[in-house]
């Protein structure tokens, strides 16, 4: 079955690397155009460099940590998980910041929507392609890795089988939430450091330039306009891919996990089943994600080979469901022939269809996940009421502007939960808990377009703003604005799928957290997997973990207004002493509001990345599992609503000042637009920075506690004092 893994991680690298040198082989455009896409390219070089640096620090000593801690192999895969994903992330930024000024170009040469819409997507799916490779790569070589070490280092408890590879549950599952959380690692610090960079230069750009100056989007009078486009790259790139890699590996590590916690506790029962099965259980995910990818591929070249419409929403969206049709098709094939001959084997452990149980809950996850996204885009998209009600109220003032976006973005939370609740019942109907581990593999399953189609979005904004620094004719803006607007409703959409799956995989994770302290005597008929909420412990580490989004968010936001106050006042600063930088004749210092915004991310960036990682182990140590298991619970149902809040209102903001600017309510320049543009600078942190980094909270925090739990479940303070 490895054969599959292998062709699929050679065919998605392969088309990456031939999409890369595609786009990169493209002309450039003139030389200001060059000169330009050059400081961007300077600027977000320097910052994921000068990160990077500081994350290989954090990194190994965390690896530290767990290799002495909780064991050897879970500190080494730790940091492969950390490589596979800033590998990712770093590949994904070196595209975006080569394919900005192509993108630009091709709209200036062709003046033609589609032929500029497939320089974009060829560049956003080298990102899809990499995030889908590097971790499917990764989890490869964990499997065969550490299976065969772990299977020959470890022999005294060979007894317990998990896989066709001969290697024990428990450092098995500690090797693969290893590898998991270095991936998340990657992802909260690529987030959070690239969300407060980016929305630092953004605010400060809007605030001055388009409210104080009342000069255009991306005008090359203003300072912070490339420090702007340098964080499109580092957050909405760099950090979406690491984002979404995390998620892609955190819901097949959970479905591994639960596999192996259900077979352990079955041994020695009369409820048995075979090792052979488990085998198959912990591997199908793996096959799963395989197929999925080899779907993307397809999905993407249908795009990339036709000749695109002057319809992107449309065409994004064929390379999508093409994705998900071939992958449900697929692995529909794939799962009747793999589990052939396990019917009785999946009926005792209570999977209602047989063999095509766990195929059937991912199918949910596929749903659920285009459910989720299509109502993001129904609360997002200008096309439609609630965006378009922002966008009215604009003319009645600010006040009215922040009052609707926040109205519509807490309406916004509860049909997508009613679709996520939905989505776990009927997963678990079909194949128990592991099926709603599957469920949040189907949802991603297709990552590779999904992430292919995001990163686009941020690739057209950039293209959008050379051309504006490049000042070439205004109908290559045009061109670059469209692409931009459906970006922005497709962003809102994979931020939906993210959510969605980090809701599904914490939970699997966390009944894998409740089924790591079963003791050496318990099996599938003593252990009862429950958490009493009447337990004082639980019940207060729910009301700290639901509290805790609300803090990391808080500070994640008055991170983004220091950074963005010191650069409001940059920009004011170079308006004021060289007057001669408004009409022109003056260039501002663009280097000044670079550094102004890599300083800020760089060093808020630690705390709130930290506050992910210590709060379950600190909390473990001293209060114990019951305290975590509540904290756990009451951190992911409250980061989730907060997320689809944040996501969604700083969305419908956004896309409701581009509803003005398309000449509603009196287009550019009117009290309307001012109103808009101050709405939407109050959601960029909302929906860049705190809305993606609560779902890698989540899943930090369920990770840890399963690796650690083992640890603090039985030294911690309240057990060694009462």
């Amino acid at each position: 079955m490895l054969g599959i893994v292998i062709i699929a991680v050679v065919a998605a690298l392969s088309f990456a690397a031939i999409n890369f040198y595609a786009v990169k082989r493209l002309d450039t455009g003139t030389a200001l155009m060059q000169e330009i896409a050059g400081a961007i390219q300077e600027g977000a070089d320097a910052f994921i460099s000068h990160e990077y640096k500081i994350i290989g620090l954090i990194a190994s000593i965390i690896a530290v940590l767990l290799a002495v801690v909780v064991s050897w192999y879970t500190g080494v895969a730790f940091i492969f998980g950390a490589l596979m994903s800033g590998t990712a992330g770093w590949i994904g930024m070196k595209i975006a910041t080569l394919a900005n000024v192509r993108v630009s170009n091709r709209a200036r040469e062709s003046r033609s929507l589609g032929s500029t819409l497939k320089v974009a997507f060829q560049g956003g799916s080298v990102m899809g392609l990499s995030v889908a490779g590097f971790s499917l790569l990764g989890l490869g070589v964990v499997y065969v890795l550490f299976g065969q070490v772990l299977g020959q280092t470890d022999p005294a408890n060979l007894t317990v089988m998990v896989n066709w590879l001969g290697v024990n549950f428990i450092p098995f599952t500690m090797s693969v939430s290893g590898y998991a959380l270095g991936c998340s690692i990657i992802a909260m610090f690529d987030r959070v450091g690239g969300g407060i960079y980016t929305k630092a230069a953004d605010m400060g750009a809007d605030l001055v330039g388009k409210t104080e100056a009342h000069i255009p989007e991306d005008d090359p009078r203003n300072p912070a306009t490339i420090a702007d486009n340098v964080g499109d790259n580092v957050g909405d790139v760099a950090g979406l891919g690491a984002d979404l890699l995390e998620s892609y590996v955190g819901s097949i590590i959970s479905a591994v996990v639960l596999a192996s916690y259900m077979f352990h506790l079955r041994l020695g029962t009369a409820r048995e089943v075979s090792a052979e099965l488990v085998g198959k259980m912990v591997a199908y995910p793996l096959m799963f994600a395989a197929i999925g990818i080899l779907a993307c591929v397809v999905g993407i070249l249908t795009l990339v080979l036709k000749k695109a419409s002057d319809h992107p929403h449309r065409e994004l969206n064929v390379a999508t469901w093409t994705s998900a049709l071939l992958t449900l098709i697929g692995t529909g094939i794939f799962t009747s022939f793999y589990f052939q001959g396990q019917g009785d084997g999946l009926a005792e452990m209570g999977f209602a269809l047989g063999v095509m149980s766990p195929w059937a809950a991912a199918v949910f996850g596929i749903l659920s996940g285009i459910a989720i996204g299509q109502l993001a885009e129904y609360y997002t998209s200008y096309d439609y009421k609630p965006t378009q009600g922002i966008s009215a109220a604009c003319r009645e003032g600010t006040g009215l502007t922040i009052t609707q976006g926040m109205a519509i973005g807490m309406k916004s939370t509860f049909l997508p939960l009613i679709v996520l609740a939905i989505a776990v019942i009927a997963a678990n109907a079909m194949a128990g808990l592991y099926g709603v581990a599957m469920a949040a593999v189907g949802m991603l399953s297709f990552v590779a377009a999904t992430v292919s189609v995001d990163t686009y979005g941020p690739i057209a904004d950039n293209a959008g703003g050379i051309s504006e620094m490049s000042k070439l004719d205004p109908y290559v803006r045009e061109i670059t604005d469209k692409l931009d607007s459906v970006g922005n409703t497709t962003a809102a959409i994979g931020k939906g799928f993210a959510i969605g799956s980090a809701a599904l995989a914490a939970l699997s994770l966390f009944a894998s957290f409740l089924y790591s302290q079963a003791g050496p005597g318990d099996d599938i008929n003593t252990f009862v997997l429950v958490l009493d909420m009447i337990n004082p412990l639980v019940l207060a580490g729910g009301l700290v973990g639901a509290a805790l989004p609300y803090l990391f968010s808080g500070i994640l936001i008055e991170a983004v207004a220091n950074a963005a106050r010191k650069m409001v006042q940059e920009v004011r600063r170079q308006f004021s002493e060289n007057p001669g930088i408004l009409t022109g004749d003056v260039r501002p210092d663009y280097k000044l509001c670079i550094e102004i915004s890599s300083a800020g991310a760089l060093s808020e960036m630690k705390v709130p990345a930290l506050i992910a990682v210590l709060a379950p182990v600190v909390s473990g140590f001293v209060f114990g599992a019951d305290f975590v298991g509540g904290l756990l619970i009451g951190t992911t149902l409250s980061a989730i609503m907060l997320a689809l809040f944040s996501a969604n209102s700083g969305g419908a903001w956004d896309n409701a000042k581009k509803y003005i600017e398309e000449g509603h309510h009196g287009g550019k320049g009117s009290d309307a637009h001012s109103a808009g543009v101050i709405g939407d600078t109050v959601g960029d942190p909302l929906k860049d920075t705190v809305g993606p980094s609560l779902d890698i909270l989540i899943k930090i925090m369920a990770t840890i506690s399963l690796i650690t739990v083992s640890v603090f479940g039985e030294y911690n303070l309240m057990r060694l004092f009462f």
